[in-house]
């Protein structure tokens, strides 16, 4: 999501409150994703309840009452008072709200992930499944077919994605495409493999290679980008013959291009500072 002003704030607190929860063993991350995305479905659907519980003229306590009432029973203890704790705090737009409580439901997944080791493999089975949808306009549009239920949607991502991917990847994946929430699908991906590297507080570089880089020049790469960018660096790896031997990175909005052994060598000049 991309916050301004108090929601930039908002979400801020309510992730160092939810790295404090999942921090406990005792915490079930999966429970708290799925009664999440279950908050977010209720407050996404209810228009007029999210405008009152991030109404700034109503009194912090008085919202996060009525969030408490109104999830008492249908959520654990954990799931209530992380969504009380963020009802208290001011929104600059209500949808802000739901984007947040969604984003919280799919960090407490990663953070599942992470803890089981798994996260490497979510990551680099995020950005697979993102280069599938956009090669194949007829899975796309499957996917994306508003006509479809979310049941029919479900049974084809199992049919592609059951026992090959993580359960996490799987589960992200659906409620991406049941509830896209008005965002495309290849934005949708892309913003969970983000969120994905971000676990790690890594930056996610994109490179397309026309052959297969070796473990070594993978490592050399990894290494210098790092150094360039000031953080550790995620890998997502692609072919395409069309580079014509050489490479194309792409770190967030900043493309490079040039072969592999200049491009490291230029890398190794801006670090020493020549």
């Amino acid at each position: 999501m991309t916050a301004h002003g108090a929601s930039r704030e908002a979400l801020a607190a309510a992730r160092e409150r939810l790295d404090a929860l999942t921090d406990s063993t005792a915490v079930d991350a999966k429970q708290l994703a799925d009664e999440l995305a279950a908050v977010t479905a209720l407050f996404a659907r209810e228009v007029s309840l999210r405008r009152v519980l991030t109404d700034p003229s109503q009194s912090g306590e008085a919202k996060a009452e009525l969030a408490g009432r109104l999830l008492s029973g249908q959520v654990g203890g954990e799931t209530a008072d992380l969504v009380a704790g963020m009802v208290r705090a001011r929104w600059s737009q209500s949808r802000d709200l739901v984007d947040a409580i969604e984003e919280l439901a799919n960090l407490a997944d990663l953070t599942g992930a992470q803890k089981a080791g798994a996260l490497d493999n979510v990551e680099d089975e995020l950005f697979r499944f993102g280069r599938i949808v956009s090669s194949s306009t007829e899975l796309r549009a499957a996917l994306t077919d508003r006509a479809a239920t979310g049941t029919a949607k479900s049974q084809l991502l199992r049919s592609l994605l059951g026992g090959r991917a993580e359960d996490v990847t799987e589960r992200l994946v659906e409620r991406l495409v049941t509830a896209p929430r008005g965002r495309s699908l290849e934005d949708g991906l892309e913003s969970l493999a983000k969120l994905a590297a971000d676990r790690r507080n890594r930056m996610v570089a994109v490179v397309t290679s026309a052959v297969p880089l070796s473990d070594r020049q993978k490592e050399r790469l990894g290494t210098v980008l790092a150094k360039v960018y000031g953080r550790q660096m995620h890998l997502n790896l692609d072919v395409d013959p069309t580079v014509l031997g050489g490479i194309r990175v792409q770190v967030g909005d900043e493309v490079i291009n040039g072969s592999i052994a200049d491009r490291i060598e230029e890398a190794g000049r801006r670090v020493a500072g020549q």
